[in-house]
């Protein structure tokens, strides 16, 4: 009897305590009411249950046994019903919680947000190059010799003609004032043979040596002065030299690098397009031009010649374009980014990149949707949406929208990593992500 005790008053000690719970937490959840109606109807149940297990068949045989027999019957009975009411309460307390943060809706999230507007937007194309010279050659000898003279200096603007180096040429001069005398000798047999033949006083065979000997000569004293030439290096166009490192007195070989000569106005810059952009490119597109050098300062030039073939490696067609450079800033080798203007300016939605999410299935955004409500302060208050949009081309860190929102919407622009259909916001436009089009590095 004593076990049959212990585990009623552990029984009603249970239920009490988990009455206690819930009241306690009802009055936390507001369901004071439901409780009570619940445990009011438990009650109820519990004693109707009594009254029929008392007159039912079930306690008769119960009581016909022996007390032993009963005791345990009863002990086992009690532990069972004490499983169940642990079991019970446990999943209560499981449903209340999810009721409760069921009621409670999504957390709002801060985040910063634009209204979308129509910009003017210059179609483009871009890419990288490589700025070469209208004309430019190292200069070399075609014979050798020492180094006589250097008229010039470093970096020297010349004209087409000028004299860049002057080799000793004495010993070839004397020759050719030798050969130019033989040449004049022979010149003047040739006359007196033919007024000599004129009157018969020679044969004709006579003549004729002596006018291939003069001819004869005249070619040795040509030959010699192109010889003499050889050694005065002359500027074959107008340009600029580069670094001047011949001296007097130096001897140099026949096709040693001696010097650099460059036009650098106009100059041409080469740059490479993909082959889906063939239709695009055409000759006589303007193009902008910006350098490293020069970073507030914008070059403009023509588009002069598209390649005929396209790269079977890289599969892009090499374009050559050409500006003009009257400062001489631009020079030869620097490395150039190319935008190549694609007909009229037009008008196109634009969002910071940072408001669109990309993924596989396609690119989103979110929108402040009104929710016809106002908080506390009296303020409207907003509910994300997630839309697809069809994104367009990019232009520093913005991106065109072709599809998906229209004008005068109010977008997410930062924070909707965190967002889902339906998530309150609240809106901070302190700070905004950048959306300049043309955005430059911070020094």
């Amino acid at each position: 009897m004593k076990l049959l005790e212990t585990i009623k008053t552990k029984v009603t000690a249970a239920t009490g305590a988990l009455r206690a719970w819930a009241l306690a937490k009802a009055g936390e959840w507001k369901l004071q009411e439901r409780l009570n109606t619940l445990w009011g109807k438990v009650k109820g149940l519990w004693t109707r249950v009594r009254e029929r297990f008392v007159r039912s068949k079930t306690n008769a045989k119960l009581q016909a046994m022996t007390p032993l027999r009963r005791r345990m019957t009863i002990m086992l009975c009690g532990v069972f019903l004490l499983l169940g009411l642990i079991f019970g309460f446990n999943q209560l307390k499981a449903f209340m919680i999810k009721y409760f943060i069921a009621g409670m809706g999504l957390p709002p999230a801060t985040v910063s947000t634009m209204v979308v507007e129509t910009t003017a937007w210059q179609p483009t194309l871009s890419s990288v190059g490589n700025v070469r010279a209208y004309r430019g050659v190292d200069l070399s000898t075609e014979i050798g010799g020492l180094v006589q003279a250097v008229p010039i200096k470093s970096g020297m603007d010349v004209k087409e003609g000028d004299l860049l180096i002057k080799l000793n040429d004495a010993s070839d001069l004397a020759q050719l004032n030798s050969l130019k005398a033989l040449a004049n000798l022979s010149k003047v047999i040739n006359e007196r043979d033919r007024q000599q033949l004129e009157i018969q006083a020679i044969s004709k065979n006579v003549f004729d040596t002596s006018k291939a000997d003069a001819a004869s000569k005249q070619a040795q004293v040509e030959q010699q002065t192109a010889l003499v030439a050889k050694k005065n290096l002359k500027a074959p166009f107008s340009g600029r030299v580069g670094i001047v490192m011949i001296n007097p007195g130096q001897y140099v070989n026949s096709g040693d690098k001696l010097l650099t000569l460059q036009t650098l106005d106009p100059i041409f810059v080469d740059f490479n397009l993909p082959q889906s952009n063939a239709a695009q490119i055409q000759v006589g597109q303007e193009i902008i031009l910006t350098t490293d050098a020069f970073k507030d300062a914008k070059f403009t030039g023509k588009v002069t010649a598209v390649s005929p073939k396209v790269d079977t490696n890289t599969r892009n067609i090499q374009v050559e374009a050409q500006l003009a450079n009257p400062d001489k800033k631009i020079l030869p080798g620097m490395f150039a980014n190319v935008n190549i203007k694609l007909g009229d300016e037009v008008k196109l939605l634009t969002l910071p990149q940072t408001s669109v999410t990309y993924n596989p299935y396609g690119s989103t955004v979110f929108i402040a949707k009104p929710t016809g409500k106002k908080d506390k302060q009296g303020k409207p208050t907003f509910e994300a949406q997630q839309v697809f949009v069809t994104t367009g081309s990019t232009r520093g860190d913005q991106v065109a929208i072709l599809k998906g929102i229209e004008e005068g919407a109010t977008v997410v622009t930062s924070g909707q990593l965190k967002l889902k259909n339906g998530t309150p916001l609240i809106v901070n436009n302190k700070v905004q992500p950048a959306n300049s089009p043309n955005p430059q590095p911070q020094e």
